[in-house]
């Protein structure tokens, strides 16, 4: 899925991972096909995004999109506790006075349920402002080992797209509980991983909690999107890294649809009957999608020198999106991260979809 994790390299292409220089949008993993040739995708670009933040949604407590708002109080882990990893295994965590979670959404998830004051290092895709403090422990998205375990910690969160397994089995083999959790790639992911993390850390009842808040928030933001009597507009994700020349167009895996859905909108690359995550940017792709607006990572827009930029890659300005200049601009760190802070990303999409509605 999943920050917002943006395409990674060939070895897992993954997501929003997502700026994962934020996320690597765990869901933004991009395949390394015979068209795409050997792409090394590096998320760290991500992490530095630079979009103006939207407003936050309309709901009670919403933080601004750089902050994590974490649940009142600090709670205090019930442990041991032995939990399932995604890898197969069954991990017993004894401690989580000393966390890293490898992936920004994972530390999204940490700080929200309240115990940030724990985490003691950080992935190149967590960028929220809590964790600034935090020392870097991977580099372009490959975890180092030796980073991670000269910090002494006392468990380790991943999930499927962390890499290098090398790193991985390292980091076990030095006795460290390491448990890997699946990626999430659509909102009915969001309440699953919010439980395993907390189950993982020894505070379900913190959980629980967030997992309602985070429903609540995001059934706010869906009662406020605009109800017509139109045909819900297609909206086409596009993979941008200008310096790198990767053009992605989003399909049915990318991570994307489940956001562009909830938003009141209809996914361009499903509907165009693309299969996967990601298929190169060709115009006869896009005049296929004919896509009435387009939803890219800030960084990713940046990248390609803002709107008039994108107008400028093949076949984009010929589309309805690209005839209305109807560009949907969300940070590249939250917009696949798919955990306490999709309320937002959601308001943000939905805001700039439904800007002419009445």
């Amino acid at each position: 899925m999943s920050s917002p994790r943006s395409p990674r390299s060939p070895r897992s292409p993954r997501s929003p991972r997502s700026p994962r220089c934020p996320r690597r949008p765990r869901s933004l993993r991009v395949r390394a096909g015979a068209a795409l040739g050997v792409l090394a995708l590096l998320l760290g670009a991500s992490a530095c995004a630079t979009g103006a933040p939207a407003a936050a949604p309309a709901t009670a407590g919403a933080a601004s999109p750089d902050r994590i708002e974490a649940l009142p109080g600090t709670p205090t882990p019930r442990l041991p506790v032995t939990v399932p990893s995604a890898d197969g295994r069954q991990v017993t965590v004894s401690s989580a006075e000393r966390i890293i979670p490898l992936t920004g959404s994972l530390a999204e998830l940490v700080f929200s349920l309240g115990l940030g004051a724990n985490a003691v290092a950080r992935d190149v895709s967590t960028t929220f402002e809590q964790a600034a403090r935090l020392p870097v422990i991977t580099q372009a998205h490959e975890v180092s080992a030796e980073g991670v375990l000269s910090l002494r910690p006392t468990v380790v969160l991943a999930d499927r797209s962390t890499g290098p397994a090398e790193a991985v089995e390292q980091i076990r083999a030095a006795g460290v509980p390491l448990i890997v959790l699946d990626d999430a790639k659509k909102l009915d992911d969001i309440g699953a991983r919010i439980d395993r993390v907390a189950a993982a850390l020894g505070v379900p009842e913190a959980g629980a909690e967030l997992k309602s808040r985070t429903a609540q928030q995001i059934s706010e933001v869906q009662a406020q999107i605009p109800v017509t009597g139109a045909a819900r507009p297609k909206v086409a994700f596009l993979y941008l890294r200008g310096s790198a020349s990767v053009f992605l167009l989003g399909g049915p895996d990318s991570g994307a649809p489940s956001l562009i859905e909830a938003a009141g909108g209809e996914d361009a690359g499903t509907a165009a009957h693309l299969t996967g995550d990601f298929t190169p940017l060709t115009s006869e792709a896009l005049v296929k999608a004919a896509p009435d607006a387009i939803l890219v990572m800030s960084k990713g827009l940046d990248s390609v020198g803002g709107i008039d930029g994108l107008l400028a890659l093949p076949g984009v300005a010929q589309t309805p999106a690209g005839l209305d200049r109807r560009i949907i601009s969300v940070d590249d760190g939250r917009l696949l991260s798919y955990g306490p802070r999709t309320p937002q990303v959601l308001h943000e999409i939905a805001t700039q979809l439904h800007r002419d509605a009445k």
